[in-house]
């Protein structure tokens, strides 16, 4: 039973970083290439905006907006899932090559598959999906030990390797494909926010919708994996069962994220980490802290680095990177 006053905490850091999420929303709102006043906001969120302030705000930034913060939350809840699956503080969804299988599908895909554009948008998290399933059956083959079970290093090892063939694969296709689609992919490698527009919240909002109410209904199983598989055993809990059905949660929700954010890193590994100092290690509290935390750290490094160099910005995935990599080599030091 959790206690009352750690519920008490919970909700607290609950409504500080909604506030947080709602403040940063408002700056990105009024920044950007095209003026929109603060104080024209609120008139135009409400339908009484000119058509300039109504386009700017509902067909360019609320969208992108939208998207990356959703991005971030399933990459965070797929990061807090294999954190507890793999018992190894260091995995993150980036680092050991699910975005990198992804992304390689969606290479595949886009430059050697018609593209019809209604459906565009609602087949590109199926595809990362695949994608990312098939990188990581062939991560789990090597990292599992039929005696000594899911080995957590070699998992790490693995990922990393396969992460880096998969990279070097993109970049090979991107060398012998057509030029005219060669930005597309360019800007997917460096975390680019590029499904910025209503579709892509619309694809990637029923993944979140399903799997954050599984992955909490299934937070006592992920304690109880942490502790080691004879603990898990001995009270009664299938293992193997248990932990495809989490790896896939896992796999599907960064697939939706990395399908419409591109390839970014360290989002899964910085978001639970500082969730769990925060409230604690116990699983039902520390992934709804977790999931808006990673919302938030996507959103702001989003909105940060459009507005850092004239006109185009930095990717997201570049300054989450900028910011993770410190965070991630400390990690590697204490651990």
């Amino acid at each position: 039973m959790i206690q009352p006053a750690l519920i008490k905490k919970q909700r607290k850091i609950i409504y500080f970083l909604l506030l947080l999420i709602a403040v940063t929303f408002i700056v990105g709102m009024g920044l950007g290439y095209s003026s929109l006043s603060y104080n024209r906001l609120l008139p135009t969120l409400l339908g009484r905006g000119t058509f300039k302030e109504e386009f700017v705000l509902y067909s360019i930034r609320l969208p992108r907006m939208i998207v990356t913060l959703l991005a971030g939350m399933s990459l965070a809840l797929s990061g807090a899932i294999l954190q507890g699956i793999t018992r190894n503080d260091l995995a993150d969804p980036g680092l050991i090559g699910i975005n990198s299988g992804a992304g390689v599908a969606i290479t595949v895909f886009f430059l050697f598959f018609p593209i019809n554009v209604g459906t565009f948008a609602y087949l590109l998290p199926v595809v990362a999906f695949v994608g990312a399933l098939a990188t990581l059956a062939g991560i789990y083959f090597f990292a599992y030990h039929r005696q000594e079970g899911l080995q957590p290093v070699r998992l790490i090892l693995t990922g990393v390797g396969c992460s880096a063939a998969l990279s070097g694969m993109m970049i090979v296709l991107i060398s012998i494909s057509d030029r005219t689609k060669v930005s597309f992919i360019a800007s997917w490698l460096s975390g680019s926010i590029w499904g910025a527009d209503w579709p892509f919240i619309w694809a990637i909002l029923p993944w979140l919708i399903l799997l954050i109410p599984f992955t909490l209904y299934k937070a006592n199983q992920l304690n109880i994996l942490s502790l080691g598989e004879p603990t898990a055993i001995g009270v009664g809990i299938a293992v193997g069962r248990e932990r495809i059905k989490l790896l896939l949660t896992a796999v599907a929700l960064a697939a939706a994220a990395v399908s419409v954010t591109g390839g970014i890193s360290f989002i899964g590994l910085m978001a639970p980490h500082l969730a769990k100092a925060l409230i604690g290690k116990r699983n039902q509290q520390f992934i709804p802290v977790a999931i808006l935390i990673g919302g938030w750290l996507l959103l702001f490094a989003s909105t940060l680095g459009r507005h850092l160099v004239e006109p185009d910005g930095i990717p997201a995935g570049i300054m989450v990177a900028l910011i993770g990599a410190p965070y991630f080599m400390y990690l590697l030091i204490k651990k």
